[in-house]
């Protein structure tokens, strides 16, 4: 009788997650379809590279060898952008774009296990990028490659850039973070204010309980800012949810262990390079850059707040600069509106 009931309950578990594996079977499949390259001088490669002692991944995707190369390097500070792969086909066309999964984060994390990633720093990340723009250097044949840095990614792109500019052909800035401090402090109070217009006791609480000051915060505090700005974000509410969660499950370079490290590594470098990155602040690298610097804006970033962005901007001396505003896009404005995106590389970076 047992035996009939704890079948039956395993039927019942089993229908659901083999109708959602068939499902994501077919998503994959159609998503790698979209995805394929078949021009002649086109590029496709995923590849494991020695980086500063740690097989990190690298993906390279574009229809042209002869393009530009952009490196996207990723926020999180362990969220690994190339699960964003199907919203940027249409780059593809015009750059060879390169995703590269940081220690302790993606398919390194995998590669790797947390132990064998080693140093968790950022300094340590800068050090790792100028190994991995070397590599692309010599393996596309490239003198300079083009730097788009995301949220936290902007973290490694400032000094990065700082640092090599010889590697650099241009800096691209979005969702930029300029000091943490201040960005979390003023983000705080304006989350604050839009639970408290909306009437949302829950939210004002969770707020309220864990204070306006970000130097207080742990990572369950910074958590919990952060889910409730997302939440409210008026633009683009939830996007983790609703953009990251999907793409993850149906991407067809990612297997499900590939998505379990993804899940991992985000929390794992949050822990990790917590108190380093809440310290952060970009005018500590200087306001004057050798290479053409850029910043392209979600016009109402609530993460990365577009007000510090501009400030920051106006400050900059480089030999060419120009600032973008994406229009209906927060957080995430290169993968909430690509297209737009793209607009922007093309006018202001391609031909540099």
């Amino acid at each position: 009788m047992i035996e009939t009931i704890l079948a039956g309950v395993a039927g019942v578990v089993a229908t659901p997650i083999a109708g959602g594996l068939v499902y994501r079977a077919m998503r994959r499949s159609r998503v790698a379809k979209t995805l394929a390259i078949a021009t002649a001088n086109g590029i496709v490669e995923e590849r494991f590279v020695s980086i500063g002692g740690v097989d990190q991944w690298i993906g390279i995707r574009g229809e042209d060898r002869d393009n530009p190369v952009i490196l996207v390097v990723h926020g999180g500070p362990g969220s690994p952008y190339s699960i964003f792969t199907p919203l940027l086909r249409s780059w593809e066309k015009h750059f060879t774009v390169v995703h590269w999964d940081r220690r302790g984060a993606g398919k390194t994390l995998g590669r790797n296990g947390k132990a064998g990633c080693g140093e968790l720093t950022f300094d340590r990340m800068v050090a790792d990028g100028i190994e991995v723009t070397e590599f692309l250097c010599r393996h596309l044949r490239k003198d300079k490659v083009i730097l788009l840095a995301g949220s936290m990614g902007t973290l490694i792109g400032v000094p990065l850039v700082q640092r090599r500019p010889d590697l650099f052909s241009a800096y691209v800035g979005t969702d930029q973070y300029v000091n943490m401090a201040h960005n979390e402090s003023q983000g705080y109070r304006m989350t604050l204010d839009r639970l408290r217009a909306a009437g949302n006791a829950k939210g004002v609480a969770a707020l309220e309980k864990i204070g306006a000051d970000p130097s207080r915060w742990d990572v369950p505090a910074w958590g919990a800012k952060m889910n409730w700005t997302m939440k409210t974000d008026p633009v683009k509410p939830n996007a983790v949810t609703k953009l990251l969660f999907p793409l993850a499950l149906t991407s067809p370079i990612h297997s499900l262990r590939d998505v379990v490290h993804y899940g991992t590594g985000f929390s794992y470098s949050q822990r990790k390079m917590f108190d380093e990155f809440m310290a952060y602040d970009a005018r500590r690298y200087g306001t004057r850059f050798n290479v053409p610097f850029f910043i392209f804006q979600g016009e109402t970033d609530v993460l990365t707040l577009t007000t510090l962005a501009q400030e920051y901007f106006a400050e900059v001396e480089a030999p060419t600069k120009a600032l973008a505003v994406i229009n209906n896009a927060s957080h995430f404005a290169a993968f909430t509106e690509p297209d737009q995106f793209l607009t922007e590389l093309l006018t202001h970076v391609r031909h540099l």
